[in-house]
């Protein structure tokens, strides 16, 4: 069997994540049946992540087993006529036996996009903050983050996870025009890690919550304590990190 890596890009709106679920459309089913379709032989696809419904990715990767040798350029021009235009396959490349799209990650990055003004051509892919923010405030919370390990305050209540230990190396916001983008990577994320952290970084920007509160909601490891979820149609699943030398 050979192993290929494939580098995805999808508008998360009409998908409910990542992952298959009965009776459900998810980005998942959707590229295994159509990669099947095409090289004439049932696949099963591993992903980087599992992005919740309505999460985007500009950039994830994934991989399969084929008993097919496959040629980049004639693949990726086929399958892109096979996949909806809200999935596209970048890229894909022959990879080592035992690499794995998931384990082998060591980071991962996501941008989470605010507008500040209505923008028609902005609301599935960004949150419209009708709000004034203090993006100084917001900045200095974010900065935060890197102090602390433990996330669980801002992981989805029940989930099967065995720990709520995170290494973030870099969270910050950006301005760019109208839009505020929230960067974030870290080595792994909990479910939902990345919208209640940017709802709980508006409550600072909204200075409902003070910069020592920000770091008591991380203390106290409840995830009540925190901030809303902001909605998914904002986030980016926009990078992630491999050892390409381990890999290849």
């Amino acid at each position: 069997m050979l192993r290929y890596f494939i580098r995805i890009s999808f508008l998360g709106k009409k998908y409910c994540g990542w992952q298959i679920q009965p009776g459900q459309i998810s980005v998942q089913e959707t590229i295994e049946k159509c990669i099947g379709d095409l090289i004439r032989e049932k696949i099963n696809i591993v992903g980087a992540g599992r992005t919740d419904s309505g999460v985007h990715a500009t950039s994830m990767y994934a991989h399969f087993d084929t008993e097919n040798s496959i040629q980049n350029k004639d693949f990726l021009r086929k399958i892109n006529l096979y996949l909806p235009i809200d999935i596209s396959i970048l890229d894909l490349f022959r990879v080592k036996e035992k690499s794995h799209a998931r384990f082998n990650a060591t980071s991962r990055t996501y941008k989470y996009f605010i507008t500040k003004h209505k923008d028609p051509f902005k609301i599935d892919q960004s949150f419209l903050c009708k709000y004034e923010l203090d993006l100084k405030l917001m900045k200095k919370a974010a900065k935060t983050l890197l102090k602390f390990e433990d996330f669980e305050s801002f992981s989805k209540s029940k989930t099967d996870v065995k720990t709520f230990i995170c290494k973030v190396n870099y969270a910050q916001f950006v301005e760019e025009k109208e839009t505020i983008v929230f960067e974030i990577n870290a080595n792994r994320f909990l479910r939902n890690m990345v919208r209640a952290i940017v709802g709980t970084l508006i409550e600072v920007g909204k200075k409902k919550i003070s910069l020592k509160e920000f770091e008591e909601i991380i203390l106290k490891k409840n995830r009540s304590s925190a901030g809303f979820s902001a909605p998914a149609k904002g986030l980016f699943l926009s990078d992630i990190i491999y050892d390409w030398d381990k890999i290849k």
